[in-house]
């Protein structure tokens, strides 16, 4: 069957055309992490209240805080199981034969979270570009209220995709020049080099990465840079593969690995624990400048 969406990413007029269509399910993938006031200062909160004042209509909240990160992982955020997430975005309405716009209003990098744990289990999945930004700019409709989805009456079997994720021992071996790849930090300048505060055991980067940041893929409206500004500023990793991103938890990792997806690049993956799991462990090196 030919999928619903058009590709990676879809803008407010299309997804206001296809809102009614049975088959789009659309989740706001917010959710709050303030910056550290200091070293190992990390608070994060699922975004459900912020979704109640004000969504897109018929939009449910998915909480990437709770039901949609693996409770007994070391680290924020993990990807659960892939039944436990097919199980979680079931109860979200998520079923056989859905396909799913995500969106949020923190800058589209919740969003890219979400679209990127559905793709590793091959779920039809896309971002609005802007967020909800960009849709109330529009002059769209507005919804207020905290319903709950209905389930999927038939939950997805999830198809998984493994290559779309790294664990911490083969980054482990790209920097011992073992296993071929370019690491990616996808953290803001400040972040990679260690001169402002970090949420994690220890500021800096995993030697031998290259400084990406994510946020400076987005224009100032909070869309997708056009492809040409897009493909600048990753001119570092022209003729670099595979790509392994990450960041601090990986959630702007997967905000990098959304725009090279646009950029056509398929050899791309993100590591889940990113720097929170890696700093934990004083073998494990970091580089800084601050």
């Amino acid at each position: 069957m030919t999928s619903l969406l058009p590709g990676p990413l879809v803008d407010d007029a299309w997804l206001a055309a296809h809102l009614d269509d049975p088959r789009l399910v659309v989740l706001d993938a917010t959710a709050l992490l303030p910056s550290p006031r200091h070293d190992g200062d990390h608070r994060s909160a699922g975004g459900r209240a912020g979704w109640a004042e004000r969504h897109v209509p018929g939009s449910h909240h998915a909480d990437l805080t709770g039901d949609l990160s693996d409770p007994d992982a070391p680290y924020h955020f993990a990807v659960p199981a892939p039944r436990a997430l097919a199980a979680a975005l079931a109860r979200l309405g998520v079923g056989e034969g859905s396909e799913v716009v995500v969106y949020d209003t923190g800058g589209g990098i919740w969003a890219a979270r979400l679209w990127w744990m559905l793709r590793a289990v091959s779920i039809p999945a896309a971002v609005l570009d802007g967020g909800l930004a960009v849709w109330e700019a529009a002059g769209r409709p507005l919804a207020t209220g905290d319903t709950e989805a209905e389930p999927a009456a038939v939950p997805v079997t999830p198809v998984p995709r493994p290559e779309l994720w790294t664990g911490i021992e083969e980054v482990a071996a790209i920097v011992r020049g073992e296993r071929p790849g370019v690491l990616v930090c996808a953290l803001p300048t400040g972040g990679y080099d260690g001169s402002v505060p970090t949420r994690y055991s220890r500021r800096g980067h995993i030697p031998g990465s290259v400084s990406v940041p994510g946020r400076g893929l987005l224009d100032a409206t909070g869309r997708m840079r056009p492809t040409s500004e897009l493909a600048d500023r990753v001119r570092v990793l022209a003729g670099a593969s595979p790509v392994v991103l990450y960041c601090g938890g990986g959630i702007s990792a997967a905000g990098a690995a959304l725009a090279l997806t646009v950029l056509g690049r398929t050899d791309v993956s993100v590591y889940d624990g990113s720097l929170e799991e890696w700093s934990k462990d004083p073998e494990r090196p970091l580089e800084s400048d601050g």
